[in-house]
Parts: structure tokens; C-alpha cells; sequence
């Protein structure tokens, strides 16, 4: 959370977040290594997972999002859609936990909101998971 916050405030790179990170916390290397992954697609996938936030939101523009909330459902659709060893249902309870723990009182509403409307819209069409 705290990289994607510093990719998106201070246009860091994916290196430049986790080294900041590294830097300043301890960190496990394989931890280290699946966020690169994970900061890496996001990265890529923004404007994608940005789209399904926006569908998903019914009379909130992105720009109205918080970052802390934006970027718990980038990670949680990310890995919803690209990350066939993370069940969409994992992805959500994780998602559910870092919004109560990092964002506002009413995050967790919001957040649980958008990834069941993302799930429903997705899977719900039978489509199959992008890789």
C-alpha cells in the first residue's frame, strides 16, 4: 500500500518505491520479489483496473476516490483478474482487512461495494480470468 502511494504521489518507480521501502522497514526477499510483480502489473494495468473501479462505483468519479481505498481495489482486481493462484474471494477478504485497518470508517463498506459489483460483472458474464 504504502508503495503504490509513493508510485502515484511522487511518480516513483516500481524500484524507486521498493527501495525506499527496503530501505526504511525490514522485508523478507520473497515478499520483496511478489511486490515487485504485483507493483509491476498494476503499473501496467492501471487504466484497466481503473476502468472496472470507475464501472464498479456508481456516482463516484476516481479522482474523488481516496488513495488509500483506490489502491486497496487496484491491488485486490489485480489480483482478482491476473493472479490465478489468489482466489477472487482471497483477494476481496484481504482487500475487506486493509480497509479496515488503513482507510476511514467507511471504507470497508465501499471497498466490500465495488469488489463485489467487479466480481459479480466479471465472472458473472463468464469470462475468464486475463493472464
Amino acid at each position: 500500500m504504502k508503495m503504490l502511494y509513493q508510485m502515484e504521489v511522487n511518480r516513483d518507480t516500481v524500484d524507486k518505491a521498493l527501495d525506499r521501502y527496503t530501505g526504511i522497514f525490514p522485508y523478507q526477499d520473497d515478499i520483496v520479489a511478489y511486490a515487485r510483480v504485483l507493483l509491476a502489473g498494476i503499473g501496467k494495468e492501471q487504466a484497466k483496473l481503473d476502468t472496472y473501479i470507475t464501472a464498479a462505483s456508481e456516482h463516484w468519479k476516481i479522482s474523488r476516490i481516496t488513495y488509500v481505498d483506490k489502491n486497496i481495489l487496484r491491488v485486490a482486481i489485480y489480483e482478482m483478474l491476473y493472479s490465478p493462484d489468489v482466489p477472487p474471494k482471497v483477494a476481496i477478504d484481504e482487500a475487506l482487512e486493509l480497509a479496515k485497518k488503513f482507510g476511514a470508517e467507511e471504507s470497508k463498506d465501499f471497498v466490500n461495494g465495488v469488489l463485489d459489483r467487479v466480481l459479480k460483472d466479471f465472472y458473472g458474464k463468464g469470462e475468464e480470468k486475463h493472464l
